[in-house]
């Protein structure tokens, strides 16, 4: 908690979509906020004072790049010497690249791997020392539903985000018996800017109407044939830090509309 008795979550990835949705609703339930992500200071800075207006909470923006352990570090040891703790961690930055594993650039794999399964095993082990010491603390994995399965040519999401849930488990059972909690949560298919880009392009390519590329790219996906809200998965985030949740660790959580039930 800061001085004022409010719990402190941080955010990794938290400029826009899931990130800043999940931002938004911790604010609302009243928690100060830390947003991270590569845009200059003054654009992530002008985000963390709207939320701060928005919701009458303290926040902070920290650009920094999850890609290099030292960025990880100093993410985390900015948020904690601003507001003396992290109680609330949630891992949400990704990085991804499409391509065939014979083609696969090994920039990309290791980039991927850094930023999608070291930096949360990075802000993990330097958050967990303050959560332990009040015996409270939430640490939320963002996984994917291609933690269940693989899908072709994303070979770096797809063991990052299988291998994220070995960390979830192995944190939570580390964690068990106190107040602290480790738990993944698993989405579908999301409207993101980048998933929103890709269909534009699908369309383009296909020349058909944006509406009708969305309808093309879900009906593989999602038995509902739409998007999962950016506003039910960031809900499932501020249940899973109130009171109720004592017992909920470990947990693989998918929110996908009934995707990996087929």
């Amino acid at each position: 908690m800061n001085g004022s008795g409010k719990r402190v979550a941080l955010i990794t990835g938290s400029t826009g979509g899931l990130g800043l949705a999940t931002a938004a609703a911790l604010a609302a339930a009243g928690h100060d906020v830390v947003l991270h992500g590569l845009l200059p200071a003054d654009e992530g800075g002008r985000l963390a004072a709207d939320l701060s207006e928005t919701y009458a909470v303290s926040t902070l923006y920290v650009r920094a790049d999850l890609a290099d352990t030292a960025g990880v570090e100093q993410l985390v040891h900015t948020a904690a010497a601003h507001f003396g703790g992290i109680d609330i961690l949630v891992n949400n930055a990704v990085t991804r690249h499409f391509s065939p594993v014979e083609d696969f650039p090994p920039e990309a794999w290791d980039r991927g791997l850094a930023v999608n399964l070291s930096a949360p095993f990075h802000a993990i082990r330097l958050s967990l020392p303050h959560m332990r010491a009040q015996d409270w603390g939430r640490i939320i994995n963002f996984a994917s539903v291609y933690s269940f399965f693989a899908t072709p040519n994303r070979i770096d999401y797809v063991t990052a985000k299988t291998a994220l849930l070995g960390l979830t488990r192995t944190v939570a059972l580390e964690v068990a018996g106190t107040g602290i909690s480790c738990n993944a949560i698993c989405p579908g298919t999301l409207p993101t800017p980048d998933i929103e880009a890709r269909i534009a392009r699908m369309a383009a390519e296909r020349g058909q109407n944006v509406e009708t590329a969305t309808r093309d790219y879900l009906a593989t996906r999602q038995p509902s044939g739409r998007f999962i809200s950016l506003d039910t998965v960031a809900g499932l985030v501020n249940f899973l830090c109130g009171p109720a949740t004592t017992d909920i660790n470990g947990a693989a959580l998918p929110v996908d509309a009934g995707w990996t039930a087929a």
